[in-house]
């Protein structure tokens, strides 16, 4: 650093703008490791954004601190002196670092102020929508580590993105800690057969999540939800679907969003069984689940593919251990979550096992999620 200021102010009093701003990019340089070095929450968001983004942001932030006006680029008409308007001083960035910038504004919890947005999104040449959804790929940073077999499913590229973001049209791609991702103008519910058709044709089986529809400051819950849903695929989808919808597992989201609080309401609910073997348990965990899902023995018995007078006596013995509970549509309805919760995070277990390959037994937790499949697992109990 201290070479540099030698350089500068060896010159001539009036070189000096053009030294500082020859040697810009080598001072920018420096801040940023030495930033990254000693600042963590720094490091952090410049992982998040790129070294790129970083770099152009740390440029605008010494030239605006020495009072000095960005460059205007080449292509840009000269405005006459009287037309002019008093405007926030903004250094242009190049098209990809302007997206990175973007991108990670809109990625970000914390409340980005509307006009910053705005700014960020004419830099990108990207308008904002009036509302989006993510596209997530399965990467390595994916919460829950990706159900499918990670050594089966090559790592996404950023070409690979790209094409995504060229056949699903406008498209913002960025990255979230490891995984690809995409933000897309939401096209409606209408839309989503033609939306769904494209992301098949241009993932080829890979993986994919994709959000719900939030207004475009709101980007990033949309984002998380992606990413939450895909490392839970196979436990709220089974593994036969490779892309998912939020819209379609809302309900399994909500009641997974805080494990530890879904143990808490199995644990209190379900307790009256603890004194059951695993396998008696497990019978009337199955049968109390499909009742209240179908509203009715025959119902239920048509779920679970056994005669009527089988659920029948286990509702009889399920009423014994709850009592007043199976009356009342408030313990029903805590009853469904808590026996829904259980299923699901087991079933996350499992799978989360098998992805690290040390499957284990989970005992009478583990219930498959289909009708067919929960047929198959308690037929002849």
């Amino acid at each position: 650093m201290c070479e540099i200021l030698d350089r500068i102010w060896s010159r001539p009093r009036g070189e000096w703008t053009r030294v500082v701003r020859r040697e810009l990019p080598a001072v920018a340089a420096q801040v940023v490791e030495e930033l990254q070095r000693g600042t963590p929450a720094f490091a952090a968001v410049s992982r998040r954004i790129g070294a790129e983004a970083t770099q152009a942001a740390v440029e605008q932030a010494l030239l605006l601190t020495l009072g000095l006006r960005p460059a205007r680029r080449p292509e840009q008409p000269r405005i006459p002196q009287q037309r002019r308007k008093p405007a926030r001083v903004v250094t242009p960035m190049p098209g990809t670092r302007a997206r990175q910038a973007l991108f990670a504004a809109l990625a970000d919890d914390r409340c980005i102020p509307a006009d910053v947005l705005a700014e960020l999104a004419a830099q990108a040449a990207w308008p904002l929508p009036r509302r989006v959804r993510a596209v997530v790929l399965a990467g390595a940073g994916t919460a829950d580590a990706p159900v499918p077999a990670p050594h089966l499913v090559p790592p996404p590229s950023p070409q690979l993105t790209s094409q995504l973001a060229a056949a699903l049209g406008q498209g913002l791609p960025g990255t979230v800690e490891a995984d690809l991702c995409l933000l897309i103008p939401d096209p409606g519910p209408r839309a989503r057969p033609a939306l769904e058709a494209a992301l098949d044709a241009a993932l080829g089986g890979r993986p994919a999540a994709v959000g719900h529809s939030v207004p475009a400051a709101e980007a990033a819950a949309s984002l998380r939800w992606a990413r939450r849903l895909l490392g839970l695929a196979g436990a709220v989808t089974g593994p036969a679907e490779r892309i998912t919808f939020v819209d379609d597992h809302l309900s399994d989201l909500l009641v997974l969003q805080d494990e530890s609080l879904a143990r808490a309401l199995s644990a209190r609910w379900l307790r009256p069984l603890d004194d059951l073997t695993p396998r008696q348990s497990e019978r009337l965990e199955v049968t109390l689940l499909a009742w209240l899902e179908s509203g009715g023995a025959p119902e239920a018995a048509r779920t679970l593919n056994v005669h009527p007078q089988t659920v029948r006596y286990r509702l009889r013995q399920i009423e014994k251990l709850f009592g007043p509970a199976m009356r009342e549509p408030h313990s029903r309805f805590e009853l469904e979550l808590a026996l829904r919760s259980r299923r699901l995070m087991a079933r996350a277990r499992l799978l989360r096992s098998r992805a690290h390959g040390s499957a284990r037994a989970l005992g009478a937790a583990v219930h498959p999620l289909g009708a067919a499949g929960r047929a198959a697992r308690v037929n002849g109990l």
